[in-house]
């Protein structure tokens, strides 16, 4: 996501730059005309601009020599804005309205395909009556078993999925259609299934959000500690369908072969296994040709003796000494036994993977945070790992800040090319903070969540907030080199670049309004468009406020022992003319 942010906007700051710089020039020499004649809404928008540049300038006067009020104020905002990014709700993406959601459900290890569609069919009659009923916004159900991806591989899965009226024909977003419905779904007996909503990116298919990795060096290990692990969360009631990768439910049937009484009996433990192999799992004999297309013939037991055990006991095998058909029940013991379905890895070590699915609001930073505590409190010694959009959202929560960091490295070197000053890009550098404490602070007003969405916004802050700061900066270079000292300098720079920080800034924020109107009413992509939304518009909104006050007062500050940026080129030509 970033990759590509990064690539879009690179190619239309290239094509607005190229505007600006030929067509614009061209354009406003053809078409604007000295027009001394002015309308009455451009004479009252002017009086109302000169009150609010006379207020400003007014109050400008007052607050450009109080430095260290000004000081403490960014101390307090970089204080705040950390903080605040912490205690914030985090998760890899928003909640989106995608007109469905999906149930996803599964039946005891083992089970057969036609019970596990009994219990996938039970929960599609409970749902379709809500197709017909007045108030409800279901347009079809449609049911799937076994699953889709590694869950279609055995029989104990389902999938169903419930098609949504379109978004300008209901009032209810799909997240609350949803949950209305789980009453209906997660109350049908030896099943276990519950509703999710997809995600507008598919991240790790449909699996659960929580996916934690525990790591030991044996299996017995490692189901204590996951028992452990799960009776904590399972108090949780944020915390829904907990469960682990391995446990012992998937049924088998043990055969203990008693080798004395074989061996009287002349029978191999090599006849016995490859009998029961054979009934049981099929073998091959030979193949047969008909108009040019080969069918395989399979020596197998049919179908209802292979489903119950009891038909072991059916089983004769031949004595290699007398030629005699021994019953295979005089030879083995028969004893049913629970296994796990995997043996896990992860990183070549003995691993399992404990999930579980969220309730409510309870977003997915704050669930992680809880099971790192919980583990660390109940298994100190256990080496923890993330799976899923748990890994993802550990990695991009890491990734921003070296991505943010990177960026402020960037642009604070080419301003300093720019400028031939360390300096000066300090000053302007310094509206960050209140562009991120603006966003951080409209994220959590407008309900939305620090996201990857959010995140591509907060680094897209550092661009078009600074961009106020170097008009006031630039301009007040150009004033000292006039000869203006530097507070003069400062004031008829912030006096003279009013006009274009309001329009610039103001057309920013207009843009976002869509976004954030956008979001009344179920819609798709309302989540994403809400995070991107919300973060420019307040980081512009407090930024822009702060800037036209912060960046004077700091550059009269930071550059009062500095030279004109001129000095040099003064310099040169007093010796050349010499």
């Amino acid at each position: 996501m970033f990759r590509e942010t990064a690539i879009s906007l690179t190619f239309a700051i290239v094509v607005s730059s190229f505007v600006a710089l030929t067509l614009s020039p061209m354009l406003g020499s053809k078409f604007l005309s000295k027009n001394t004649k002015k309308s009455k809404v451009v004479l009252k928008f002017d009086k109302y601009y000169k009150a609010f540049l006379e207020f400003y300038l007014e109050t400008l006067n007052y607050w450009i020599n109080k430095q260290k009020i000004i000081i403490g104020f960014m101390i307090f905002v970089l204080i705040a804005s950390i903080l605040l990014f912490n205690f914030s709700p985090k998760e890899l993406l928003p909640q989106e309205d995608r007109g469905v959601y999906l149930v996803i459900g599964k039946t005891d290890e083992g089970s057969s395909f036609q019970y596990t569609a009994d219990k996938a069919e039970e929960i599609e009659r409970r749902l379709i009556p809500l197709i017909k009923k007045d108030g409800e916004s279901y347009k079809r159900v449609i049911m799937r078993v076994p699953g889709f991806g590694r869950a279609s591989k055995s029989y104990n899965s389902f999938i169903i999925i419930a098609l949504l009226d379109d978004w300008k024909d209901r009032k209810e977003s799909a997240t609350k259609i949803m949950r209305k419905a789980i009453g209906k779904i997660v109350t049908v007996p030896q099943a276990l299934a519950f509703p999710i909503s997809p995600q507008s990116i598919r991240v790790s298919s449909y699996n659960k959000p929580v996916q934690m990795v525990l790591l030991g060096n044996s299996y017995d290990q490692l189901e204590e500690w996951q028992k452990l692990i799960m009776m904590e969360l399972r108090k949780n009631r944020n915390f829904a369908a907990v469960e682990s990768d391995y446990s012992r439910n998937k049924p088998e049937i043990k055969l203990v072969i008693n080798r004395k009484k074989a061996q009287d009996l002349g029978v191999s433990i090599q006849s016995i296994g490859s009998t029961v192999n054979t009934l049981f799992s099929g073998k091959t004999v030979t193949k047969f040709n008909r108009l040019g297309k080969e069918y395989p013939i399979i020596l197998q037991a049919d179908i209802e003796n292979r489903k119950k055990s009891e038909s072991l006991s059916k089983i004769f095998v031949r004595s290699d000494t007398t030629g005699k058909l021994i019953s295979l029940a005089n030879l083995v013991e028969f004893e049913e036994v629970g296994s796990a379905k995997i043996l896990a890895r992860y990183d070549r070590q003995r691993a399992v993977t404990i999930s579980a699915r969220l309730i409510g609001d309870y977003k997915l930073s704050e669930a992680l945070t809880y099971l790192e505590k919980v583990t660390n409190k109940n298994v100190p010694d256990a080496r923890i790992e993330w799976k899923g959009k748990s890994e993802e959202l550990k990695e991009t929560s890491n990734e921003l800040f070296i991505i943010f960091a990177l960026a402020m490295v960037t642009a604070f070197l080419v301003m300093a090319a720019n400028f031939n000053s360390f300096i000066h890009p300090v000053v302007i550098m310094l509206t960050v903070p209140l562009s991120v404490f603006g966003g951080i602070i409209f994220i959590l007003l407008f309900n939305s969540t620090i996201n990857i969405f959010s995140q591509i916004a907060l680094v897209i802050l550092i661009g078009i907030s600074t961009k106020n700061s170097i008009l006031i900066v630039d301009w007040a270079n150009q004033l000292r080199r006039a000869g203006k000292n530097i507070q003069s300098a400062a004031l008829e720079a912030c006096r003279r670049r009013f006009r274009a920080i309001i329009m610039t800034s103001l057309s920013t924020m207009i843009a976002m309004v869509p976004l954030l109107v956008g979001n009344i009413g179920p819609g798709a992509g309302e989540g994403s468009r809400l995070a991107v939304g919300s973060t420019i518009f307040g980081g512009m909104l407090i930024s822009t406020f702060f800037t036209l006050y912060v960046t004077p007062a700091m550059y009269i500050l930071l550059t009062k022992n500095t030279k004109r940026i001129d000095s040099i080129d003064l310099q040169l030509s007093k010796e050349l003319k010499r």
